[in-house]
């Protein structure tokens, strides 16, 4: 009772925000959204099936020029253009999903990796629909408290379906895959279906929240939709909070993206460097995240699912 007391009141104090605060903070909070979104994403396929991803931006990139086009072309409002982008990295994650889950360890990370950037060279040569490396623009958008509170809705809608999936008898499934996934398939678990599953799942918020990004920039070119340092960033999150986790994504965006901030702020030609020391120390010394060392010593009560399961297993070192 208490979690969803704190939750609610966190909740409203997000909605409060943008009407009593400077447009720094909402802007701020804005990208805190977004990289909440990513985590969560990136923590389904990653953290719960156990099939680590370096490519998932390809799904942003996607939804960030699928949303932008539908824009520009199509004249759609921008909220119904980046629900637009999101079925269109549904769509793509499909087939690719059947095809790329077919590897498995660190081939299955560098097929990733490979894949986003071939969708950026793709972006940069299909320069008749995409302009290549000049961009497209969207008109600015002037108020963000709309695009604050679409972020924000979706971010905590991630949130509730991570929740729900750790409680699910799906969740069990992909910890099961994720655990032996030979073992898994002896015991009549479709782990086929359910990774490609997962894989689409994981796709929905990197393509709605892609188009949001652009809406945010009023801009999307082939570098900034396949950035690999926003993949990195999500993965380092979801490393710091706990993958596999319910509010390890959350905890992981909400720390590292006040830590960015403020180094940024502070020390702008050191910050990237001093923040990967501070992620590397953190995964050398907790590579189970900093919510299940918080759970193991007793500073947070163990809640239900797999948040329980993960803070009464021992630590070991993370697998690619």
């Amino acid at each position: 009772m208490t979690a969803w007391i704190l939750g609610g009141a966190l909740v409203a104090a997000a909605a409060v925000l943008p009407l009593v605060t400077a447009s720094y903070l909402v802007s701020f909070t804005i990208q805190l959204f977004l990289f909440v979104v990513l985590a969560y994403s990136w923590n389904v396929i990653s953290g719960y099936t156990g099939y680590t991803s370096f490519g998932h931006t390809s799904f942003f990139g996607i939804g960030a020029y699928g949303a932008t086009l539908m824009m520009l072309h199509w004249k759609l409002p921008w909220l119904l253009a980046c629900a637009g982008g999101g079925l269109l990295a549904v769509a793509v994650a499909l087939p690719l999903g059947v095809v790329m889950l077919r590897l498995r360890g660190s081939f299955f990370a560098i097929g990733m990796f490979g894949l986003a950037r071939v969708f950026e060279a793709v972006a940069f040569g299909w320069a008749d629909l995409t302009r290549g490396g000049t961009g497209l623009y969207l008109p600015p958008a002037y108020d963000l408290r709309p695009l604050y509170y679409a972020l924000g809705v979706l971010a905590l809608g991630m949130v509730l379906l991570t929740w729900r999936l750790d409680n699910s008898r799906f969740g069990l499934q992909l910890l099961a895959i994720r655990e032996d996934e030979d073992g898994a398939e002896a015991l009549g678990i479709k782990t086929t279906r359910l990774k490609v599953r997962a894989f689409v799942l994981s796709a929905v918020g990197p393509g709605v929240s892609g188009g949001f990004y652009a809406v945010y920039l009023s801009f999307i070119d082939p570098p900034t939709a396949f950035s690999p340092a926003t993949e990195l960033t999500t993965i380092a999150m979801v490393l710091f909070g706990g993958m596999g986790t319910v509010l390890g994504p959350l905890v992981g965006a909400a720390v590292l993206s006040v830590l960015y901030e403020g180094l940024w702020a502070r020390f702008p030609q050191v910050y990237l460097g001093a923040g990967g020391v501070i992620i590397a120390a953190v995964v050398l010394l907790m590579p189970r995240g900093v919510m299940a060392v918080a759970m193991r010593r007793g500073w947070l009560p163990h809640g239900r699912g797999t948040l329980r399961r993960l803070a009464a297993r021992p630590a070991a070192p993370a697998e690619a």
